[in-house]
Formats: C-alpha cells, structure tokens, sequence
C-alpha cells in the first residue's frame, strides 16, 4: 500500500474530481473471518460507523478482532466520485480515504470501545499520511451513522487529545470527525481487499504508527467501555506493526478475564 512522489497532501475540490461511475463494486457478502454479512442491512440490534487510520488492511483487521463486532468491510469515504476504483483513489483524484466499516452488538462491545481502538491502533496526527503511506487517502477519520455517535467522538478526540499532550507528544489531531449531516458515503473496495490480511498468499504490509498511549480510562468507563484495561493491555495495538497478531477475533470469554 505504499504511496510514493505522487502522493496528493491536499482534498481535490468536488468539481475537479473523477466523476466515477453508476455501477456498485461486486463484492462476496460474506466476511472471510467472521461469516457474517459485510453488506447492510444488518440485524436491528447492531449499530455501524466506519473508522479510517490509514492504509485500510489493518485496521480491518484491529477491528474484526473485537470481542461483539459481527462484520467489517474495507472501503472508499467521505470522497466525491460515485464508486471509485482503488486506483482512482491512489491518484488523489476522489478525496475518498481508506476505511473500515464496523458492525457491532452494542450489547457486548461498546461504541467506547471502538473509539479507543481507533485511536489507539494509529497515529491520529499525521495529516495526510500515516507512516509510510503518504496521500488524502490516508488520512484518519470517524465517520458516524448518528448524532450521537459523533457527539461521543468529539468528546474522545478531546480525551485523546489531552492523553497524548499528557505522554509529551506535541502533534495535534488531525482526524477528520463528521456525522450523518456530512459527507459520511462510504463505497466498498475491491473483493480482494476485503479481509485481505487473513486470505491465502496476502503480504503482510503494515504502516500504522501507534502513538503507545492509551485512551484515559476515566473517560471508557465513563462513556460505558465494556473492555477493561487489562484487555487493552493484553490484546491492545503495540507501538510499531499491529497485524502481527492472529486473524481470529479475540474470544470474549477471554475477553472478560483479562
């Protein structure tokens, strides 16, 4: 995934983007892991929002792991060209980014829960960009289904943002945080991209740069976290690559001991 000279370090306008196409991006509705739909709709019981921290394969795969996450998919948002292929996203002519969507049971994982691996399986100050991958499309974002799943997000971004001055970090977050009033268009990627680190044969890339600071956990038991610290710990993002870890998602029994 990585992203050389011809990177784009600014949003093209909607005017001068590509104008894409009518036809949806064929993909299997099944998730390679989980065996659960990765297209809506999806029980009522379950709640979405799609999560950007750059280059999309592993933060998939950050994500799929939770304990109370029925599906992910990897995809195009928040852009202005109808169903964009991978390469017209590379070429920085969309302004989509790389992202994930997550589908969860509220009953066993909370919306909380999601945010802190969102934040921490990244670096959220790296612009356009993250570690090696340079480019709009890289760049982090929360893309909520709801008012109040934004509202949540502004106040984590806020924690966030006070845990990493607290660890001597001086770089502002740059994620983009927007709600359903917003540009929140999320368009499938490719099949081949879907759960990509857990198929035959994929090349384990990875160019996350986790900051190694965790979300205050004054503000997850506030905002309702089911996972404790000892799960962070445990089964958390590390600093450097995060993928080198099972496809599995973490069992909840196991969960709950930690």
């Amino acid at each position: 995934m990585l992203n050389g000279g011809g990177a784009k370090s600014a949003l093209i306008d909607e005017k001068d983007a590509l104008p894409g196409r009518k036809e949806e991006m064929k993909v299997t509705n099944k998730h390679y892991v989980l065996g659960n739909p990765i297209k809506e709709p999806f029980p009522d019981n379950l709640e979405t929002c799609v999560f950007a921290t750059g280059c999309f394969w592993g933060t998939e795969k950050m994500f799929w792991r939770v304990p109370g996450v029925y599906s992910t998919s990897v995809g195009y948002c928040s852009g202005h060209t109808q169903n964009p292929t991978y390469e017209e996203v590379c070429s920085g002519r969309t302004a989509h980014t790389e992202a994930v969507q997550v589908a969860w049971d509220p009953k066993i994982v909370s919306f909380a829960d999601l945010l802190a691996m969102h934040w921490t399986c990244h670096d959220p100050t790296q612009g356009m960009r993250q570690g090696n991958d340079s480019g709009t499309q890289y760049r982090s974002g929360i893309y909520c289904s709801t008012a109040k799943q934004l509202e949540v997000a502004k106040d984590s971004a806020k924690a966030y943002a006070a845990a990493l001055e607290a660890a001597g970090r001086s770089g502002k977050i740059t994620s983009d945080l927007i709600g359903p009033e917003g540009n929140t268009v999320y368009y499938f990627a490719e099949d081949y991209h879907q759960q990509y680190l857990a198929k035959p044969n994929a090349r384990p890339y990875c160019s996350a740069q986790p900051t190694g600071v965790p979300v205050p956990e004054t503000w997850l038991k506030a905002n309702g976290a089911k996972l404790s610290a000892g799960y962070w710990a445990k089964y958390g993002p590390r600093p450097g690559c995060t993928i080198q870890v099972a496809n599995e998602p973490v069992p909840l029994e196991e969960a709950m001991k930690a």
